[in-house]
């Protein structure tokens, strides 16, 4: 995902561990729990894709249902 910024765009920007479908950011992690900076990651990617909708999955959980977080932007 490239960087824009007052009409520079910038190559080396931001990666995306998964896109569906041009709309739902996923971002992935494994840690013992997630936080605000990856919450702050993850609404970072939607907010510069102009996304409403993206997951924040932890796979360090014994159920995975445990490790998923709903995130939704809600500044568009």
């Amino acid at each position: 995902m490239p960087l824009v910024f007052e009409e520079i765009k910038l190559e080396v920007g931001y990666r995306i561990d998964i896109l569906v479908e041009n709309k739902v950011a996923i971002e992935l992690k494994s840690v013992e729990i997630l936080n605000d900076v990856h919450l702050a990651q993850t609404l970072t990617y939607m907010k510069l894709g102009g996304f409403k909708l993206g997951l924040l999955l932890n796979f360090n959980v014994n159920l995975l249902k445990n490790g998923i977080r709903r995130v939704i932007n809600g500044t568009l």
